[in-house]
Parts: C-alpha cells; structure tokens; sequence
C-alpha cells in the first residue's frame, strides 16, 4: 500500500503540470471546435470542463483528455442550422435541440458500457489503428492551418508578408524549443510544452508584437471573450422545444452518429495510450464514463465532446499519467474562465499552433512508410483507405469500412485454405479429409470438392483437420448427405467437434445414424478432451 500511494505521490508535480499545459492547450481548440459547430465560445469551453472533469475522475483511463472535438462538430453544424429552421431566428432553438441530442447521446454511450460493447474495439485490425493515427494527425494539421489566416472585412484571408513570417517563426522557436528542451536536464522537471508556451507568450507581449492571439482569435470568429460564469443547468432546453416523438426521431439519428464517433475515437485513443504507456485501460468503463459526462454536459449547456488524441498525448508527453493530470486540465480551465480570462488571451496562437504541431509529428506512425513492403497488399490499401476517409469524411465511416474491407479479406483468404485429401480404405470407402475452416466463404469450395455421382457406395468425410465454424457450414454438411442419400449411397461424418454434432443432431433425425461417435483415435481425443491426457504429446506412442 506504501508503495502504491508514494508511486502516485511521486507523479503529482508532473501530473499538475501537465494539466496546465493541456488546459492552455484546450482554450482554441474548444473555441475553434464551437465556431464549427455554430455555437458560442463558451459551449464548447463548458463542454471541455465538463467532459475533461468527469472521464478523468471515472473514465476508464487515467491520462487520457477528453474535451469538444472536431470530429462530433462536423455533425453539429447540420443539426443545429435545422433546429433553428424550424423557428424564427431569435428563438435560437438549434442550442436547445443541440443540447438534448447531446443527452441522448450520452445516454447511448452509457448503455453500450452497461452492455459491455466496449470490448469490441479488440476486434479493430493493426493496419485501422495506424490508419486511424495518421489521419487523425493530418486532420489536426489541416485544423491549424486556419490559424495562418487573418480576417479582413469580415473574410478569411492568408498571411502575406512580415505577419506570415513572423507567425511561422514563433511557430518553428515554439517547436524547436519542445524539440530541444528535453535534451536539457535542467528542464527535465517541466513540460516543454508549458515551458515554449510561456516563452514565447512572453516575448511576444514584452515585444509588443502585433500576432494573432487567443482574444483576437475569439472576436473574429464573433465571440465576445472567454469570460463567463459558472455553468448552470439550461432548463430553457426543456420548456422551449417540444418533447415528443417528432422531436426524438429528428434528433436521435445525430445521437446515434454522435455517440459512434465518440465512442470510437474515445475507445482507439485509450489503446493508443495504452500503447504509449504499456498500461491496460478499461474501455467498458471509459464507454459508462462518457455516457454520463455527455448526459451531464447536455443538461448545462455543453456541446457534447470525446477523447482529444492531441491533447492526450500533450498529457502523457508532458509526464501526466494518472488522473490528476485531466482533473487538473479541466479545473484550470474553468478558473481560466472564471478569473484569468484576460491573461489567457493574451496567449498568442503561433505558440499553440506549434505545439499541435509537434503533436502531429508524434501522432503520425511515420512507420507505415518503412513497412509498406513488408506488409500485405490488402493491409496497404486498408491503412490507406482509413487514413484518407477519416480525412474526407469522419472518424466512424473510416474506422467502420476499414474493419469491414479487413473483414472481407480475411474471410476471402480463409476461404481459400479448405482442402480435401481423398484416400480409398481397403473395403472401398472412399474417404474424405477435410482441411481448414468450414464456413460461408469456403462452403462453394467445399461443396466441389465431392463427386457424388461417380463416388463409390460408401463414402467417409474426416473433419479431424477442420473446424465448423458456422450456421452456413451446417447447412452445407446437411445439403452434402442429402445428396448422397438421394443417390443411395451410404455416408459417414467423423471427427464433428461437439457443438456441431448437437446442431446437426437438433437439425434432423437422419444424423443420429450417420455421424460416428466411437471413434478409436488419439489425434481426435488429445484436441477434444486435452484432460485424458494430462502428459506432453511427445511422450505418447501413435
């Protein structure tokens, strides 16, 4: 118990420091996330408060940052500009069918923990993954690349001259600091993000030099500051929108897809930290957790968020592992919106866009570029696909059709190893022995196997080498005697695993008499009950 607790006590400095610099690290990020959406600054710095403070202290991951995203932005944009259709414009009843979509988001990412769905991200394939890093570390470039631009009359328009010059150099110290620090012992204490951030925050106030800030980024984007209250409860949300059933089926499809995209992005990002940090996480309870920070977010007034995969490993780069690092993100950043609001805008947006860069340099698994010859074509091409959909579309789609073109293949290639080794025993019975799985891709290849009208009259299949894997193989081996008994011809099954023959024998009677049950051979025996054979397999004689 000593020791656990002085491992913890240990990390504390590392952890709280950390925090600050993802706290910073989150203001434009929630900010910029809003705008997307097209709420007000301050519902997404809410729902970064929110969501950070709750999966840290019950998330099923210490470490990990959760806060507004991109990627759930995207959808809101729609939803919220047909809310407000369906009123006049001052009603603003977008934010309210905003803030309820986000209940009912939370309340199915809660339930798919209750029911334990999380697991299933187990099944998500190495070449996903990677594709899921590296374009989520694109997206996140392409996201700060809107900070090298200015607003003039009311337009966006590039950097030109001395301000893009000057914006690119704070950007290069900012990075080349992260880059050098930690090659310095004496800073090894601190975060070379919190450390580059301060310093260049630093020289551009004392030198009075005229960059893009935090406070000017919020006032062109329509904002009027980050100052503001505590969050309450927004009960307007309940008495200003109907809620009946037309409501609910105008927002539950953007729950749905809502609580996908959170749940997907949230659930690889802990396996990416886990990986980082050789650490297991737990992905039902992290499910449970975002469930209720969403429920709770919704109710007073956040826009709902997920797992940030650039702030997290600003955490865990910056030595935050446990959950005092998140709890600390979150807590500065509400105080930042409480009380420090104005030294926060002073905070210029080169010295965040650098250290999101480095982040990108970090994200990026540089080596899919080494093992593309190494690798499968198939696993080329899905690492590719996921990266260049999670670019052009959203996080679900790409991880969804990456799982499912993965699935293919490897149904495809399975398909291919069913093999059939034909022998005649001494009284004439032809035998079959089959070789590798048996299911829905492989039962065509099966099924040519035989030759049912020039096979003698007693035939044998051997499934000693292969496995039934499901319903189709059932109905195949079913169709297959049928055949043969069609043709009066007398048909054997050996070596049936046991919750097959059960499905055969509930399938048809027939089968009572064709499959044979007392069968003399070591081979089947030693697989199907390994407790008669308690010794190595080398000290048995076959």
């Amino acid at each position: 118990m000593t020791e656990f607790i002085t491992k913890r006590v240990s990390n504390v400095r590392n952890d709280i420091l950390s925090g600050i610099t993802v706290a910073l690290a989150l203001v434009p990020e929630a900010v910029a996330f809003a705008f997307v959406a097209g709420v007000a600054p301050l519902v997404g710095l809410y729902a970064a408060f929110m969501i950070g403070l709750i999966t840290s202290i019950f998330g099923g991951r210490p470490g990990m940052i959760s806060g507004a995203t991109g990627a759930l932005a995207v959808v809101m944009v729609t939803l919220v500009a047909k809310g407000n259709a369906m009123g006049s414009p001052d009603e603003n009843l977008g934010l309210y069918y905003l803030f309820l979509t986000v209940i009912l988001m939370g309340i199915i990412q809660f339930l798919a923990g209750v029911l334990k769905l999380g697991k299933f991200v187990r099944l998500i394939p190495h070449p996903v993954m990677m594709g899921f890093v590296n374009g989520l570390a694109i997206v996140i470039f392409l996201s700060q690349l809107g900070m090298f631009k200015e607003t003039i009359d009311g337009d966006k328009v590039w950097l030109e001259g001395n301000s893009l010059w000057l914006m690119i150099g704070l950007v290069g110290l900012t990075m080349l600091m992260m880059w050098g620090l930690p090659k310095l012992k004496a800073t090894k204490k601190l975060p070379e993000a919190l450390i580059a951030i301060l310093v260049v925050s630093g020289i551009v106030i004392f030198s009075n030099l005229d960059v893009a800030t935090v406070g000017s980024f919020i006032r062109d984007g329509g904002g009027e500051g980050l100052e503001g209250g505590f969050p309450v409860p927004v009960l307007e949300t309940f008495t200003n929108i109907p809620l009946n059933m037309e409501t609910f089926w105008f927002i539950f499809p953007y729950a749905l897809i809502l609580a996908a995209i959170g749940l997907i992005e949230s659930l690889m990002t802990l396996n990416l930290i886990d990986d980082l940090t050789e650490t297991r996480g737990n992905s039902n309870r992290e499910c449970m957790a975002q469930g209720g920070a969403n429920i709770i977010t919704g109710l007073f007034g956040g826009m709902g968020g997920c797992a940030m995969i650039g702030q997290s490993i600003i955490n865990i780069k910056g030595g935050g592992r446990g959950r005092l690092s998140g709890i600390t993100a979150a807590v500065f950043l509400l105080m930042f919106i409480l009380f420090a609001s104005s030294y926060i805008e002073q905070v210029p947006i080169a010295a965040l866009v650098g250290v999101m860069f480095m982040v990108v340099i970090g994200t990026f698994a540089w080596s899919s570029f080494r093992i593309m010859n190494k690798i499968p074509k198939s696993d080329v091409f899905v690492l590719i696909l996921v990266s260049s959909l999670t670019v052009i579309f959203d996080l679900a789609i790409a991880v969804i059709s990456g799982v499912i073109v993965s699935a293919l293949v490897f149904a495809w290639e399975n398909a291919k190893r069913i093999r059939a080794r034909k022998r005649f025993n001494a009284d004439g019975t032809k035998v079959y022995e089959i070789w590798g799985p048996l299911f829905f891709g492989s039962i065509s290849a099966f099924n040519d196997k035989f030759d049912v009208k020039n096979d003698p009259d007693t035939v044998e299949i051997d499934f000693v080498e292969a496995r039934i894997s499901d319903h189709s193989a059932i109905e195949a081996i079913f169709a297959l005697v049928e055949k043969y008994q069609a043709a009066n011809k007398k048909i054997t099954l050996k070596h049936l695993s046991e919750d097959c023959k059960v499905l055969l024998y509930k399938a048809s009677p027939i089968f009572t008499d064709i499959i044979e049950e007392d069968i003399d051979d070591p081979r089947y025996h030693l697989a199907a009950n390994p407790e008669k054979f308690p010794k190595p397999l080398g000290e048995y004689k076959f």
